[in-house]
């Protein structure tokens, strides 16, 4: 029988059960015949009135549209059936259905995210800041003639089946910046439109794939269309070397509530749902801590230590403390985008070195206390071999500024080997607020030092010093997407030991092993000075180290990057401009 010590102060949350062990009272408290969820989530089912529903999503949009910064977080569940619903999301609001299968929840009409008014952009709508939404596992017929899914980045789409039209762009010739899409299958035409960069993975598509701007990847997609970079601009990949899906939310043949964690696969392509003979195992809900945000932080982690998982409810966790996975296999799934929020300059989150722990839909917020890490995933010294049972990071986005004042060295270390990260996003705030150059400080984004990781779609952006660091062995990277920092107030606050400014994407000098496919890093320096990154992607010459289809571009602004990869590629300065390299070393 195993033992756990508790703090004093953490005993108060338990009690001592017959059985002798501890138990977490309220995890699973009935609310409306199911768990108590919180009150920002609505469960609804075929029998609520299709005006209930409609008026709640009105509400919710019409608060939410522009409250970027707030700390309001919504989710909407839809049990299995068919709905009337023509729902548009705002931040922080996520819709998904609770079948096993899409075609469990029939949704007619559309979830949709249109394009925000913006007068100083071409057409006069823009989704450039169209984050942090998303909509998983359901079935969508449109009645308009599209499903429109105007996005930038944290916004996925996961296990959608669209009977129709998929639509990227905002319209009118407005900018759209994205964005990912897993799982899922579009019967007619997607129209990328004005989307300057994009990863699909294991999904189906029907139609064609129209047009592409910078970086198009598509990786274990049937349908896709065929390599052809720069142009067009696409990237594909047959298949997808390792992967794992998102685990999600589901109810049972009993209404039981349950959560599916997809088995691990190699060498995937197309959905895992097409046959109904998903692979993977369930977990019942009372197994979950289920968490809200008046939860302490000794409170999750005295249920984190007792074997349960945690299941995030819609809301912003202020910790005094991490968050700490010890137990493998440990599931931590977030409700409605919930935001962890260290306050007392530590790390939000720290899981060991173990096998199969699964973090998903979760964001961090830095502090006004500087954190020296905010995410981390095993010790810097254990090198366990996980390749059969990894950890995997989804859909987990990372804030250094932006909601207030946030500063943090670096945003996530993976130190754990065989790791899945997918669909990453790690932001020094370039807009909200507590920006500036020494208020929200952030060396780096993402340092992985951990062997045989593998990451689809890692968008990193703004931090003051490298913004990726791989030092680990034999890591992919599927679709890479970057933004320098905006904000140098002169050269010579921002070169790094190895020349002007800092590399976006870099690989550490010992590394011997290394592959990339579609990366694009971008520059904007708006301080009116002339600054220059020497190179966008810095790697040691080694045949181990291979680099496909990579991109530099001059946005706006003064300087540019003057090489796309160590000494190779064009320059991108003064003007709007873009280098491409289809491979290197060439």
């Amino acid at each position: 029988m195993r033992t756990v010590r508790l703090l004093a102060a953490a005993t108060t949350a338990a009690t001592l059960t017959a059985a002798g062990v501890f138990a977490i009272p309220g995890s699973a408290a009935a609310h409306r015949g199911g768990p108590d969820f919180g009150p920002n989530v609505f469960v609804y089912d075929p029998s609520t009135p299709a005006a209930e529903m409609q008026a709640k999503f009105d509400e919710l949009f019409a608060q939410q549209e522009k409250n970027e910064m707030g700390t309001n977080r919504y989710a909407v569940l839809f049990k299995p059936g068919h709905y009337d619903v023509n729902a548009r999301l705002g931040y922080y609001t996520t819709v998904s259905g609770l079948g096993r299968s899409p075609a469990d929840v029939d949704i007619t009409g559309a979830v949709r995210v249109v394009g925000q008014v913006n007068p100083n952009v071409p057409g006069g709508v823009s989704a450039l800041t169209n984050f942090w939404r998303s909509a998983e596992n359901f079935t969508v017929t449109p009645t308009d003639w599209s499903n429109q899914w105007a996005v930038s980045q944290a916004s996925p789409m996961r296990r959608v089946h669209v009977k129709g039209i998929l639509w990227l762009e905002p319209g009118n010739g407005g900018y759209s910046s994205g964005g990912f899409i897993a799982n899922s299958k579009v019967d007619g035409i997607t129209i990328n439109g004005s989307q300057q960069q994009w990863l699909t993975r294991d999904s189906e598509l029907g139609d064609a794939w129209t047009n592409g701007v910078w970086n198009q990847v598509f990786s274990g997609v049937t349908g896709a269309p065929p390599t052809g970079f720069p142009n067009p601009p696409y990237t594909t990949l047959p298949s997808s070397p390792v992967t794992r899906e998102k685990p999600y939310l589901f109810v049972d043949e009993k209404g039981k509530y349950r959560v599916f964690v997809p088995a691990l696969q190699h060498d995937t392509a197309g959905t895992t749902w097409a046959d109904g003979s998903e692979p993977g195992s369930s977990i019942d809900i009372d197994d979950f801590f289920i968490a809200k945000p008046t939860d302490s932080a000794a409170r999750i982690n005295l249920a984190l230590a007792l074997g349960k998982n945690l299941l995030l409810t819609p809301g912003v966790y202020h910790l005094d403390r991490p968050l700490r996975v010890l137990h493998k296999n440990t599931v931590v799934l977030g409700l409605g985008m919930p935001s962890l929020a260290p306050d007392t300059g530590e790390a939000a989150l720290k899981i060991a070195d173990v096998d199969g722990v699964k973090v998903a839909g979760v964001l961090v917020d830095a502090g006004a206390r500087k954190s020296d890490t905010l995410i981390e995933v095993g010790s810097r010294f254990s090198h366990s071999d996980h390749s059969r049972n990894p950890t995997s990071l989804q859909d987990v986005f990372i804030r250094v500024g932006g909601p207030w004042v946030g500063q943090a060295t670096t945003s996530l270390v993976v130190n754990s080997d065989d790791t899945i990260l997918e669909n990453i996003w790690a932001w020094r705030g370039d807009h909200g607020n507590g920006i500036g150059w020494t208020q929200n400080t952030g060396d780096t984004g993402v340092v992985v030092n951990g062997d045989d990781v593998t990451a689809y779609g890692l968008f990193v952006e703004h931090y003051q010093k490298w913004q990726t660091i791989w030092n680990g062995e034999r890591g992919r990277t599927i679709f890479y997407q970057s933004e320098l920092p905006y904000d140098p107030p002169s050269q010579a606050a921002w070169n790094s030991p190895t020349g002007s400014g800092w590399a976006s994407y870099k690989v550490g000098p010992s590394v011997r092993s290394h592959e990339a496919w579609g990366l694009g890093v971008y520059s904007y320096f708006n301080q009116g000075v002339d600054i220059r990154a020497a190179r966008g992607i810095e790697v040691p010459d080694r045949p181990g180290v291979r680099f496909h289809n990579m991109i530099t571009v001059f946005l706006d602004g003064s300087g540019g990057i003057e090489r796309t990869i160590n000494d190779a590629g064009t320059p991108v300065v003064g003007s709007f401009g873009t280098s491409t390299l289809t491979e290197y070393p060439g």
